[in-house]
């Protein structure tokens, strides 16, 4: 062997050495010895002290980023591999744009070809931050550099599109993909999904299966959280059986996905049994269920969950503050809701917009208007509009023209084209006899051409989600639909309900205005749970508004009627209504 070959090799084993006392570094106090005594000793080859820090790098990047940063600015020449080391210690903190902007640099200063690893990274940290702007310029990227057909970076490319909800340009990808695997499907599935397409989510589930791949937890949790968003609790508890049956491994994001869909699908006790059954819980587990009880009104319930949360040691996270304040609200603990805002404050916890507007949504609910206004008032970050709705849904309940003109105003010049701002100022002049104002509401929506959102409701049978728009009837049983809403219009008549006819703001008469009531969305979504099935079954609605009044009640009264229990979930909330009654107890 001659002598160059005898020293290289005792370089590989030096660095061979390197390497082995890095990885079984027990503290970063030990790693900064290293990183000293290579910093102090130059006479080591350029090669070995380059290896010797990216070795060093690999083991701080996801423990202290702004040290892998200064790490890397100390490597001569670094390599796509350290660069890709930083963007994955990056991506495992607080998501931000500095892996972007990395890139950018790395493009600025024509840096040899980057890898598949790099735009996977990048792409998931797009993904991360929703930033579909330049995750479409890495895309483009990815096809100058040749790698438009590697698994790998296709399943990235989608995974990003379908996290910033673009389903068509992510549908376009999973297509152009030739050997689809688990995770493609997980990321198509999953995308559907989170916009409530659960049909075809369903059906692209379907598909995975004739295509002979086997779903993994990651795919199962994606079908499960269509069934949630949709409400469609008989498919969710078909998955339930089949992960069973697969012996699919039921891990901790498969558990919290079943927690979360009963609990949203309306069977809140069978998500605190599969709950209580989980052997780990982390923060999201516990949110899931906290929140759960929150939106059922089981005000109790959640706080007692939060409590043993905090016994457990787990650190709570925004979900879990959101819903213990969303408790207090539907509960009406005002007193408490303020305690724990408190705690939240003095523990160091930076709230949320979300959290402020929960705090006013409690303050609201409470009839607590004045202070809730002089809270939004003192906000330290801007209201967002949501805030400034809750605030005037208050204020046309307790009558306060005045102060909801002045709230309206703020909201206006924020979301001037949301039909919803204008519906509600209309419904405030409504509730004061107001009717100028609430004409000239109405003109204004006219001349901008602003309409508004229609009810939609959905119902689940027979594993099929059917939706009803408000005044639709293209439903292929129209007619049988309208012979149930005639017999419930008769029979509710019966009762003495007389429909709240002041809730209808349109230019007709007192008639059409009850005929409108009746062809309200989860009153068709109804007739037609009526309709395709009995009782015991559950007739479990989900709509995209907050029930009206006069819908509340006409519910109520049908379930006394028909002895059927209903759950409607709407944007608010979940009401149970059995014999006559609703779980909110009619404070919602």
């Amino acid at each position: 062997m001659s002598r160059q070959q005898n020293k290289l090799l005792e370089l590989a084993e030096e660095e061979e050495k390197i390497a082995s006392l890095i990885q079984k570094c027990p503290n970063m106090r030990v790693v900064h010895q290293i990183h000293a005594h290579i910093l102090t000793h130059p006479h080591l080859p350029p090669s070995t002290f380059s290896f010797t820090l990216s070795k060093i790098l690999c083991f701080v990047a996801y423990r202290n980023v702004p040290y892998a940063k200064k790490l890397l600015s100390q490597i001569p020449n670094p390599t796509i591999f350290s660069y890709n080391t930083l963007i994955r210690g990056l991506l495992s903190k607080n998501p931000c744009q500095e892996p972007i902007f990395l890139f950018k640099k790395l493009l600025h200063e024509k840096f040899p070809k980057s890898n598949t690893f790099t735009l996977a990274f990048l792409l998931k940290s797009c993904s991360i931050l929703a930033a579909l702007k330049e995750g479409q310029q890495i895309h483009r990227h990815v096809i100058a550099s040749g790698f438009g057909s590697n698994l790998f970076v296709q399943t990235s490319l989608l995974n990003f599109y379908m996290k910033c909800e673009e389903v068509a340009l992510g549908r376009k990808v999973f297509d152009e993909i030739t050997e689809k695997n688990v995770v493609a499907w997980s990321a198509i599935i999953g995308g559907y999904s989170r916009v409530g397409m659960v049909n075809e989510a369903f059906r692209l589930f379907r598909d995975m299966q004739r295509a002979k791949v086997e779903p993994d937890g990651m795919t199962m949790a994606s079908v499960i959280s269509a069934c949630t968003v949709s409400g469609a609790l008989d498919l969710g508890k078909w998955l339930h059986a089949y992960i069973d049956k697969k012996a699919i491994k039921n891990d901790l994001e498969v558990s919290t996905a079943l927690v979360n869909m009963y609990a949203k699908c309306g069977c809140i006790e069978k998500a605190k049994e599969i709950f209580e059954a989980m052997p780990v819980k982390d923060a999201k587990a516990w949110s899931s269920m906290i929140v759960g009880f929150a939106i059922h009104g089981h005000a109790e319930e959640a706080l007692e969950t939060f409590s043993r949360m905090e016994e457990d040691k787990i650190e709570p996270n925004n979900v879990t503050l959101i819903g213990v304040l969303l408790a207090c609200a539907h509960g009406g603990l005002a007193s408490e809701g303020r305690k724990y805002w408190s705690c939240m404050l003095e523990s160091g916890i930076e709230p949320s917009i979300e959290h402020y507007g929960c705090m006013v949504d409690l303050l609201c609910r409470a009839n607590l208007i004045e202070e809730a206004y002089g809270f939004v008032e003192s906000m330290p970050i801007d209201p967002n509009p949501a805030i400034w709705r809750t605030l005037l849904v208050s204020c046309k309940k307790n009558k306060m023209l005045g102060k909801g003109e002045i709230v309206a105003e703020r909201l206006l010049k924020l979301e001037p084209l949301n039909a919803e701002n204008y519906i509600l100022l209309s419904s405030l002049y409504a509730s004061s006899s107001d009717w100028v104002k609430m004409s000239h509401v109405r003109k204004q929506m006219r001349e901008r051409g602003i309409k508004a959102i229609p009810g939609c409701s959905s119902i689940e049978i027979n594993g099929f989600v059917h939706e009803f728009v408000m005044g639709d009837w293209s439903h292929p049983e129209a007619k049988e639909i309208k012979e149930i809403i005639r017999d419930i219009e008769v029979r509710v008549h019966g009762t003495g309900h007389e429909p709240w006819i002041a809730a209808v703001l349109r230019y007709v008469g007192d008639e059409e205005k009850r005929d409108a009531l009746y062809e309200h969305s989860e009153r068709l979504a109804i007739a037609y749970g009526l309709l395709k099935t009995k009782a015991p079954e559950v007739i479990i609605i989900v709509k995209n508004l907050r029930v009206c009044a006069d819908c509340h009640e006409v519910t109520k009264i049908i379930s006394r009627l028909y002895n059927r229990e209903i759950i409607v979930r709407d944007r608010i909330r979940f009401h149970k209504f059995v014999d006559g009654a609703c779980s909110c107890r009619d404070f919602w």
